[in-house]
């Protein structure tokens, strides 16, 4: 199983809205077949598994890092066509929690005679896919807040200069994020003050995020490397108070999409209910302190990537990341916990995820 949840873990950010999954088959303690879930509309892990096998498959185990669907999707489920291969023994780690799945792929292969066991390295396994559960329950996108800052908390001087607080080995670790990430978003102080391009600068296979710009009132240049560069897709969210007109020279540019709510501003709350219906699971924010501070007082900051750099910087005015009035009261904080510590080159990270009410 272990070795199943690692091979899942390389394909994490790219099967959205799917979660990641992988599958090993196992006969006479020998691995016969392995498979993982590569993209949404392809088939599951299972699938590829069996698929290796062949008649192998027959009386063996098939370790499998989430429950098998039972249902026809985009594929056919793969408890049928665990049964179908006349596998003896299921083990799984993590329960679907998908009403369309849960418990029913267990029930299906035990009437078929199958013997399943289940919660084998469920923590590491649903750590992989905390987004995805996090939006079957939710249909809203899981939210991770990224910022590098100095030791006494700072994001860039009182001059503004950022470029770079953190060294390079932890910039490079913050990109395989927005790999993971199925969008990432800013606001416009961002992309009027930085430009930026706000893709994955990953060799090889680095996939980059749909890029969100918060953008009440269309102030986003059409010189934007955001506009110019169509290597992702950019939606842009305005207010009601946008012209027809005002959106027209937008439209020449296939990438880009201006999505405008029916607020006057553009809230939290309408922004992620829309990347939910739109099946976006992950949501990086990399925005400045004032973006990060909307998603913080809403409440919807799901997990924390904070890398720390051994500087201290100072200043009254130096920016934070996060800015405006924050909480003004200590009960209506979120409470965190942390779940991992390392050092990268010469700074700390920490990652964090909200406790479970």
């Amino acid at each position: 199983m272990a070795m199943a949840v690692q091979m899942a873990k390389e394909t994490v950010g790219q099967t959205n809205p799917n979660p990641s999954v992988a599958a090993i088959v196992v006969k006479d303690n020998q691995v016969v077949g392995v498979g993982v879930h590569v993209k949404a509309g392809e088939p599951h892990a299972e699938v590829h598994a069996l698929r290796m096998a062949g008649r192998k498959a027959q009386e063996a185990e098939i370790y499998v890092t989430l429950e098998p669907c039972s249902h026809f999707g985009q594929t056919p489920p793969c408890a049928q066509a665990i049964i179908d291969a006349r596998v003896k023994r299921v083990i799984i780690a993590s329960h679907d929690p998908n009403p369309k799945v849960s418990g029913r792929g267990i029930q299906m292969m035990e009437q078929a005679g199958i013997e399943v066991k289940s919660e084998v390295l469920k923590r590491e396994a649903d750590q992989l896919n905390r987004a995805f559960f996090h939006f079957i329950k939710t249909k809203q996108p899981y939210v991770r807040l990224k910022s590098a800052m100095s030791l006494d908390g700072k994001i860039a001087t009182s001059t503004g200069e950022s470029q770079w607080i953190t060294g390079e080995v932890a910039r490079m670790d913050g990109h395989t994020y927005r790999h993971r990430s199925t969008a990432i978003l800013v606001g416009i102080n961002t992309v009027l003050m930085d430009n930026p391009k706000l893709t994955t600068r990953i060799e090889g296979e680095g996939k980059n995020p749909i890029r969100i710009v918060l953008d009440t009132h269309l102030r986003t240049p059409l010189s934007s490397r955001l506009i110019q560069n169509s290597e992702a897709p950019t939606w842009i969210f305005t207010g009601k108070g946008v012209y027809d007109d005002e959106l027209e020279d937008f439209l020449r540019f296939p990438h880009v999409e201006i999505i405008r709510l029916e607020s006057k501003r553009v809230e939290v709350e309408a922004v992620l209910n829309f990347l939910g219906e739109r099946k976006l699971t992950s949501l990086l924010i990399e925005g400045g302190g004032t973006m990060a501070d909307a998603f913080v007082r809403a409440g919807k900051v799901d997990e924390t990537i904070t890398y720390i750099a051994p500087k201290l910087i100072g200043g009254k005015q130096a920016l934070t990341p996060v800015a405006g009035d924050g909480i003004s009261s200590l009960k209506d904080v979120g409470a965190f916990q942390f779940i991992s510590t390392e050092q990268l080159g010469e700074d700390i990270k920490i990652v964090s995820v909200k406790k479970e009410e």
